[in-house]
């Protein structure tokens, strides 16, 4: 998507708004106790009740077997992304760490977004590994300035989450998004700076760092959605959609 009137950006402002607020909501409800499926429905309530559609919810990605199951990716622990949350029972426990990521579609404009928390009280290598990847968040978006190039957002990331000691996830990365749930361009969390496509007044693109504790090598369980790390470790991933107006990034699922 390329905002071009006051109207467009009006809405996907509105759209990130309402999903922030259903993020929150659901960044209250992670406790000891809670499964995946009471927050998954939960998800999908909050979006419906404000009159829009989930984004996830039978949206089916190039090359899949058959469409996504739920509203919400709930993915804990060594779950790196797009765990679903509601064929097995996946009951939180004090010490893990859980990532939601889902989007909600509001007057056809789509919005994305993902935030990984800690449940009760978390060990200092799952604290510091939570902390390098919404850092790497924060410095992609400040590396997301028209005139810059997608290189400088990657670059950006991989600085913060390596020097933190930690790996990235390579398979896996950003994308652009406002009419679509995912579209071009891809946006890989490591790269050089000032290399790839020039960036542009009026992108909607959502930016979303993943990184791991181990290697960052990952697989992909039999349900056709849930990327694992193969070595166990734990995985983290923070995510917004941004609007790249005339000197910044506009963070618009704040």
């Amino acid at each position: 998507m390329i905002i071009k009137n006051e109207k467009e950006r009006a809405t996907l402002i509105e759209a990130g708004k309402r999903l922030a607020r259903v993020m929150e909501t659901l960044r209250a409800k992670v406790r000891p106790g809670v499964t995946a499926e009471e927050l998954d429905d939960l998800a999908e309530q909050l979006i419906r009740d404000g009159g829009d559609s989930p984004a996830f919810l039978g949206y089916t990605p190039e090359g899949a077997r058959r469409s996504y199951p739920a509203t919400l990716c709930v993915s804990i622990n060594d779950e790196v992304v797009h765990g679903i949350p509601n064929e097995s029972v996946k009951t939180l426990k004090e010490g893990d760490i859980v990532g939601l990521d889902f989007g909600l579609i509001h007057e056809g404009v789509v919005v994305d977004s993902a935030i990984t928390v800690p449940v009760g009280a978390v060990n200092e290598e799952s604290k510091k590994l939570l902390r390098a990847t919404e850092d790497a968040l924060v410095a992609g978006i400040a590396a997301a300035i028209p005139g810059n190039h997608l290189g400088d957002i990657s670059h950006a990331i991989q600085e913060e989450i390596e020097r933190a000691g930690f790996s990235i996830v390579k398979s896996l990365g950003g994308h652009g998004v406002g009419d679509l749930v995912h579209e071009e361009p891809f946006i890989p969390n490591f790269g050089r700076a000032g290399s790839g496509a020039l960036l542009e007044e009026g992108m909607v693109l959502a930016l979303e760092p993943i990184s791991a504790a181990g290697k960052g090598a990952v697989t992909i369980a039999p349900d056709g959605y849930t990327y694992r790390t193969k070595d166990g470790s734990r995985s983290a991933h923070f995510e917004h959609t941004i609007l790249l107006e005339k000197d910044r990034a506009r963070i618009i699922t704040a």
